[in-house]
């Protein structure tokens, strides 16, 4: 199988492509892999092997139509996670999101018609379903986005839905809940708690950190979306969850802990706009369908993570340099 993974230089992207070229996810050993990248802040050369007989990459923007084009010809299927996806940089300005997220997916599947590949999963994100006080969201819950990202996301899915519907594309849909893990970008909560602990500054936890998320490790989720690229259905979604809900306070006091602080370093600080308060999935169907599972235990995940960060002070500190000078150019 030749697979095209956009965004594959990023922190979900990346990991999954590591573990097919390793042997992961019951992958075949001749699977191949082209990456395609547009390497903004966020995406990083360095998260893929410098080389490796079985990895193509090539730099590009997903709204390059005609570069796709002339790439996708040849590849089985394609895995998209390519998106903008920091919350905060949305509040602070759409366009790029909008463009990318929803414009990007267009430009990526008319591409595919074009070339024939007949396979897609796209990546998508529990954001697009909105806040729930109490239970979980299903697949068939309306999408009620709060946020220029996710409401950027919850168009890219309704775009991938149609492109099925209208055109017979084989296209799946994932929504997961949120991902951690090593070598994800430092402006996201666990790694930007991390490496603020190491730098000796406090971590800042928005309003009362009574908001709760659902957290999946990103090994857990790319085995989800392996499965549902192999088992999963033309026009369906699949919700990827954990089980393993926390106040952001209480995600904050376990950082805290493993990296032996306490809470004189918490910084409670103006919280952000349209703050969803509660996010969580009902991933029954996954589970009863394709045989999915989660395996990697909270706590183990946890522990690896921080010390993921504790070990390689050179990759996140270049990532928060990238980060800082792009921002300083206008880059958001």
């Amino acid at each position: 199988m030749r697979l095209l993974v956009t965004g594959g230089a990023g922190f979900i992207g990346s990991h999954y492509v590591r573990s097919l070229l390793d042997g992961g996810y019951g992958a075949a050993p001749d699977t191949r892999v082209t990456v395609f990248d547009k390497l903004t802040y966020a995406g990083n050369r360095d998260n893929l092997p410098a080389a490796h007989d079985r990895l193509d990459f090539v730099r590009g923007d997903l709204c390059d139509g005609d570069l796709l084009r002339e790439l996708l010809p040849g590849h089985d299927a394609i895995v998209h996670f390519a998106a903008e996806s920091h919350v905060d940089r949305s509040v602070a300005g759409g366009g790029d999101f909008v463009r990318t997220n929803a414009l990007g997916t267009q430009v990526l599947l008319e591409a595919a018609l074009h070339s024939g590949v007949e396979r897609v999963v796209h990546v998508s994100t529990d954001e697009v379903y909105g806040s729930i006080d109490e239970g979980a969201w299903t697949e068939e819950w309306p999408l009620l986005p709060n946020s220029p990202y996710a409401a950027s996301k919850a168009s890219s899915d309704l775009i991938a839905r149609s492109y099925w519907r209208t055109h017979g594309l084989d296209v799946s849909i994932t929504r997961c809940s949120n991902n951690y893990g090593p070598y994800q970008h430092p402006e996201k909560l666990i790694p930007r708690f991390v490496t603020n602990l190491l730098e000796g500054r406090k971590v800042p936890v928005y309003g009362d950190g009574r908001n709760r998320r659902e957290w999946l490790h990103v090994d857990d989720h790319c085995r989800a979306i392996h499965l549902v690229l192999a088992k999963g259905g033309a026009g369906e979604i699949y919700n990827v969850g954990s089980g393993n809900e926390l106040e952001n306070l209480q995600l904050t006091e376990r950082v805290l802990e493993l990296c032996g602080a306490d809470a004189s370093m918490i910084e409670y600080v103006e919280d952000r706009k349209g703050h969803d308060l509660r996010y969580s999935l009902d991933d029954t169907k996954i589970r009863e369908r394709l045989g999915y599972a989660p395996q990697v235990p909270f706590d183990r995940g946890i522990a690896e993570t921080v010390a993921w960060y504790q070990d390689n002070p050179m990759w996140w500190k270049a990532a928060k340099h990238r980060a800082d000078t792009e921002q300083a150019a206008g880059a958001v």
